[in-house]
Formats: C-alpha cells, structure tokens, sequence
C-alpha cells in the first residue's frame, strides 16, 4: 500500500517544461541576488547558463548546479553535495523532506558567495 507521502510527492512532480522555467528563474535570481550583495565589493559574481548547469564564481568561492528533470544538484568550493527536487509550487525539496522557496534558497547561496 502506497503512503500518503509517496502518494503526495509523486503528484508534486513537475514536467520539463515547467521545470526549465524554474531553472530560468533560478539562474536569473542568482544573478539579481549576487549583484545585491557585491554592491560594495571589488569582486563580483559572475553567473554562468546552460541547460544542464549553472555555475556561479566569486572569487575562489564557486556554487555549481546541475538539472535533470525536476531534479537539482549543488557542489559548492567546500565540497558539499546536495540532491533536491521542485515541486509544483516551485519550492526546492531536500532529500530530507525539507521546503524551501526558491528565491529565498537562491538569497542564501548569494550570500554565502558573495556576503
């Protein structure tokens, strides 16, 4: 028998269309929030777009993303990996079960980079 919350995050898988939206505006944030937080730096971040991967520099610090489907990968300069996933809401889930909305998921990398 099927769980309610197998059940509820496979209705909450989204297509690729809409996930490639999601990765647009992900990218788009990051660039956006990384420019907040290097105002008053020398160094600024520099955001890279491909269908697959967006790759953010700062410096020596560097967030890497990779995209298959609705699923999301992070490398970060520190060697840390995490998997997440959309959902229809457009919130990164952690393989943990945790929600966050993009936009401020996309704040917090900024600010780790740059801040």
């Amino acid at each position: 028998m099927e769980t309610m919350t197998a059940r509820s995050q496979r209705e909450n898988r989204i297509g690729e269309e809409h996930a490639r939206e999601l990765w647009v505006s992900l990218a788009s944030l990051l660039r956006s929030y990384t420019a907040a937080y290097g105002l008053n730096r020398e160094t600024q971040a520099a955001v890279e777009l491909s269908e697959g991967r967006i790759l953010v520099r700062c410096g020596e610090r560097w967030l890497s993303l990779g995209r298959e489907g609705d699923a999301v990968q992070t490398r970060t300069h520190m060697g840390a990996i995490t998997q997440m996933r959309w959902n229809e809401e457009g919130e990164l889930e952690t393989e943990a079960g945790s929600r966050v909305p993009m936009d401020l998921q996309a704040e917090e990398w900024s600010r780790e980079l740059v801040g």
